[in-house]
């Protein structure tokens, strides 16, 4: 509506102008007699400032689509149906080119006319600007038409990339639509009467310095001379010398700048964000490239067209300045696109004697200094920069926070801090404030009323970056007016959150808590750290809240680019975490939680946007060496904190390309060290350690095993130092670091596996050990079958087995059970579990031969069983391996250790098979009414709790409780099938098995399991009953 009544005026005035003179016949010396009505009725409309530019914006793109829609020779049937703008449009007169073009020229919406030819293809941004200068070369040609060409050629130069608001995106939707809808035939190209164009690509830098040539001759004036020398002087410049990044430092930039101020004021301009941002917009369209690239025209043309234009000028005393200490901004900005044009020649070494050298290097102006640099100039120009958040402020905040004769201390320097936190964000930012303030504060000059404020204004700006120098604010010299309330600051911080219940659940409230913790942190670092790190380790729950803290104060990981940071200081966490637990006896609650804080450290945290190669608060390589490295010993305390830590480390996602950083660890004598661990760990039957252990050999050796395969030639001395370090170690050590030999290496067994396993000699050889003599082969197989899934299969294809030969099945199968007796208790849970995995194999293929009796059952039952022969020869094999392990030739192996850690393995093996039996009858089987091989299943069951019984007997002091577990569990299962398949058991046969149960089960010795059992058991009451 608001556009509709608007327009209506303007359509009006259109009317009013085409009634004196026909619009669409007028020519450029006419449009004096017809701009008057629409002039003025356009700065009536645009009385409202704030709403100028839209009017404006919506009248150029509305007059623009209208012609591009003539040229289109689109239907107004179309029209109408198609575009949004048709009802503005329409009420217009017919209108040609000069029309539009001088009307953009008068109501000077040069910005707006640059934004819309920049939303064009380039082919048709090259057509307009065509268009544009065969309006400014025809005649009459006047001052004001050559203002407006270079006016329209700088805005080109200094539009970046910007986005598009509704207006600008429906003009581009426009224009896309019309180009889709026709054929379009290409524009008739104005004749730029220049030669040597070998390629037919548009070329806006060709356009612009050829049309400079054809108007130079007719420019006069000293101002426009000047305005004229210093768009194409800096696009020569930007267009073919300026390198890829600025070569201006921030610092330099302000002098320029302030030195512009002092010349515009001079020109009576006024001082303020509006002066600044255009002069700064200009600044950095002369120092970076330009947006277009000269696709014909070569440098050494364009060169030429200067050359030629500045010599004619230059012969008619055109290039004088008359007042030197009162110069123009164009003759300034001329004069710093001379000296970057020269300075970019002497860098190329060129010769200084070109002729443009030699037109302007004699003028006087060129060497003469313009105006006195003004710190107050200076300060305001970066105040405000800062505070409008222009481009680049964030530089201009550092140089601000840098420069200590700024740091006033007063009130209007606090509170411009204040107002303006956010540009003070950076890392180095923060830390030159810090050191410019403190500066202050030393000298003694500051009013010890400011101290609080200041610090609070800082400590502010801290709390949002999250960045802390490790010195804290006043370094090692805190002064005492300060330092009275620390302490209590400190414990109100950390009993706020602790209090809270563990820590904040909110984003909010997470950033009140780092705010908190920033501003104690801000005076005293290490106390700080040290609080945060014993309330994650003492207590429950706080780890995960202390982490995300300091994951958003990364200043305290010691890697801030601060130069005064001692070597010791770098490791501020690592040395707070040592020393508690040094002074204090931590539980095995707070290892977990001290194993979860540093982990969750090490996580990449990504604190903005488009951050890349993220890093964790901890270096990885910082824990490894500050808490694995020097714990890596068979005694030491913290060998499984250690382990879990090298585990979380390796387990982080590293990011591909470069070398990984366990590379820096030592990472040879670090897998020789584990492997020693592992040998010993095996004797000492710790279940944990060895299974951590196994694991982190593995991954570790998979990681050095990826980089060695990259770099060969580099780590190769470093692969043999380790390979030959391992033979002292058991022979299985290097199989667990096949990744990291690879193929360098034949696979290294006991010559005696070789008498029962097929291997190529190609890739295996025998060792001659000891403790492998004759008929210790299948101990060797069985060890195998322990390491990999890989080696597994190896010895399960290559096993010399006859099938055919009673005799030698019957051998294998005893020597296999003797073997297990032997290997059992060496094993770790994931070597168990690959061993029942290759028993599985060998029973299933009929190659392992284990007699089923029925030594407990009272009948026999008429039941098919071939769906669980597997579940009970391997329950029947194990009770037949612990009978042996128990008998008195083997009953002085073990240790208590070593008893409970086989029986913790047999309820492993007891669960697999419990997992396999509700695999092949899912109780959810019952919804579909069938009640197929329950009766087998409970039958199963019921043997192997009888084995697991007889098992628990016969295991010194009688009560493993993995192996109660899994009787209870056995139990469960078994009343879960009752219930679900009621008619798969009568009363009789349920009474029947509760006392069968039961009498098995007198037989424990730990009254308290046998009490709990049985009245499991009697729970065991068919639903039929």
């Amino acid at each position: 509506n608001w556009h509709s009544n608007k327009f209506a005026v303007i359509q009006g005035a259109f009317l009013s102008a085409n009634r004196i003179v026909p619009l669409c016949s007028l020519q450029k010396a006419d449009w004096d007699k017809v701009c008057d009505p629409i002039l003025e009725t356009i700065q009536e409309i645009t009385q409202n400032k704030g709403r100028a530019e839209e009017v404006k914006k919506t009248l150029v793109c509305v007059a623009w689509l209208k012609l591009l829609s003539a040229e289109e020779d689109e239907s107004i049937e179309v029209a109408w149906k198609e575009s949004p703008i048709f009802s503005l449009q329409n009420g217009l007169p017919e209108f040609n080119w000069v029309v539009f073009l001088e009307l953009i020229r008068s109501i000077t919406s040069i910005n707006i006319y640059t934004c819309l030819l920049l939303c064009l293809p380039p082919s048709q941004l090259c057509s307009e600007v065509e268009r544009l200068v065969e309006h400014i070369r025809r005649s009459p040609v006047r001052e004001e038409d050559v203002t407006f060409f270079f006016d329209v050629w700088w805005e080109l130069w200094t539009c970046k990339d910007f986005h598009k608001d509704s207006t600008e995106e429906m003009f581009t939707q426009e224009v896309s639509r019309m180009s889709s809808k026709a054929i379009k035939q290409p524009a008739k190209r104005l004749k730029l009467d220049f030669p040597d164009q070998t390629t037919s690509d548009p070329d806006l830098v060709n356009i612009f310095f050829c049309t400079f040539r054809n108007l130079g001759a007719q420019i006069t004036q000293p101002k426009l001379i000047f305005k004229a020398l210093s768009v194409s002087i800096n696009a020569l410049y930007t267009a073919y010398l300026c390198a890829p990044e600025p070569e201006v430092s921030t610092k330099e930039k302000l002098e320029i700048l302030s030195e512009i101020a002092t010349i515009r004021e001079k020109n009576n301009e006024k001082l303020g964000p509006k002066m600044i941002a255009e002069s700064l917009k200009d600044l950095n369209t002369i120092q970076r490239p330009c947006r277009f690239k000269p696709l014909q025209l070569k440098f050494e043309d364009a060169l030429q067209i200067m050359v030629d234009v500045a010599y004619n000028w230059n012969c008619n005393g055109l290039l004088e300045v008359e007042d030197k200490s009162n110069i123009s901004y164009s003759e300034f900005k001329s004069k710093l696109g001379l000296q970057n044009v020269f300075a970019a020649f002497h860098k190329t070494k060129r010769s200084k004697d070109t002729p443009l050298c030699s037109i302007f290097e004699p003028k006087d102006w060129m060497t003469q200094k313009n105006v006195d640099l003004l710190p107050d100039v200076c300060a305001e120009i970066a105040r405000t920069i800062i505070s409008q958040k222009m481009d680049d402020y964030q530089n201009f905040a550092l140089l601000f926070a840098d420069e200590e004769s700024w740091a006033t201390c007063d009130e209007n320097y606090i509170d411009f801090l204040e107002t303006n936190q956010s540009a003070f964000r950076e890392q180095n930012t923060l830390i030159k404030l810090t050191q410019s303030i403190v500066g202050k504060f030393s000298s003694g000059s500051v009013d010890v009323s400011h101290y609080r404020k200041l610090m609070k204004v800082t400590a502010e700006v801290l709390a949002a970056v999250m960045r802390i120098s490790k010195r804290g604010f006043f370094g090692s010299n805190v002064p005492s007016a300060v330092t009275t309330s620390f302490e209590r600051e400190l414990n109100m911080a950390f009993n706020c959150i602790i209090q809270g219940g563990g820590g904040p659940s909110t984003a909010s409230n997470l950033n009140t808590a780092v705010s908190l913790v920033a501003r104690v942190a801000f005076q005293n670092p290490e106390a700080a750290v040290k609080a945060m790190c014993n309330s994650a380790i003492s207590n429950k729950g706080s780890f995960h809240i202390m982490a995300k803290m300091l994951q958003q104060l990364p200043g305290l990981s010691g890697r801030a680019s601060d130069s005064n940071q001692d070597a010791e200081g770098k490791d501020l966490l690592c040395s707070c975490v040592k020393d508690i637990i040094k002074t204090k006896q931590t539980s095995q609650d707070e290892k977990e939680q001290l194993v979860k804080f540093l982990s969750l450290l090490m996580q990449p945290v990504v604190m903005t946007e488009g951050d890349a190669g993220a890093e964790g608060f901890l270096l990885p390589q910082t824990v490894i060496c500050a808490f694995v490295l020097p714990n890596l010993a068979v005694h030491s305390v913290d060998l499984e904190l250690s382990l879990r830590l090298l585990h979380s480390a390796l387990c982080l996602d590293h990011q591909g390309g470069a070398s990984h950083w366990v590379m820096l660890c030592s990472p040879f004598p670090l897998l020789y060290v584990l492997a020693q661990l592992h040998n010993h760990t095996v004797s000492v039957w710790s279940m944990d350690t060895q299974e951590l252990l196994v694991t982190v050999l593995s991954t570790l050796g998979s990681v050095v095993g990826a980089e060695v395969a990259k770099d060969p030639d580099t780590w190769s001395r470093a692969l043999f130092w380790l390979y030959n370090k391992t033979e002292e170690l058991d022979w299985t050590v290097r199989f667990l670091l096949k990744p990291v030999w690879g193929s360098h290496f034949k696979n290294e067994v006991p010559a005696s596996l070789f008498a029962v396993c097929e291997l190529p000699e190609q890739e295996w050889s025998g060792l001659d050990l000891p403790q492998y003599g004759l008929g210790t082969g299948l101990l060797a197989w069985t060890e195998c079958c322990c390491i990999s899934d890989s080696l597994q299969f190896t010895m399960l294809s290559h096993l010399s087995l006859d099938q055919s030969k009673p005799d030698h099945l019957g051998m294998f199968s005893k020597g296999l059970m003797v073997a297990l007796t032997q290997t059992l208790p060496c094993c770790s849970f994931s070597q168990w579990s690959l061993l029942l995995q290759a028993l599985r194999a060998l029973i299933d293929s009929g190659r392992l031969h284990v007699p089923f009796s029925l030594e407990y059952c009272d009948y026999l039952p008429l039941l098919d069983l071939r769906s669980f022969a597997c579940e009970l020869r391997l329950s029947v094999l194990l009770l037949r391996v612990f009978q042996l392990l128990c008998g008195s030739s083997c009953s002085d192996w073990l240790s208590r250790d070593g008893w409970g850690h086989v029986g913790a393995l047999y309820a492993h093996a007891v669960r697999d098979m419990i997992g396999s039996l509700k695999t092949k009858l899912p109780l959810s089987a019952a919804a579909t009414g069938s009640s197929v091989l329950s009766q087998e299943v409970l039958f199963v069951l019921s043997q192997i709790y009888c084995h697991v019984q007889h098992v628990q007997v016969m295991l010194p002091g009688g009560q493993c409780e993995q192996l109660f577990l899994s009787s209870l569990e056995l139990l469960s299962h078994y009343a879960a099938v009752m219930g679900v398949f009621p008619w798969s058991c009568s009363a009789l046969e349920s009474d029947n098995t509760r006392h069968f149960f039961t009498t098995i089960t007198e037989n424990l010795q730990n009254q308290e399991m046998k009490s709990v059992l049985q009245q499991k058991i009697s729970q065991l009451v068919s639903s039929t009953a």
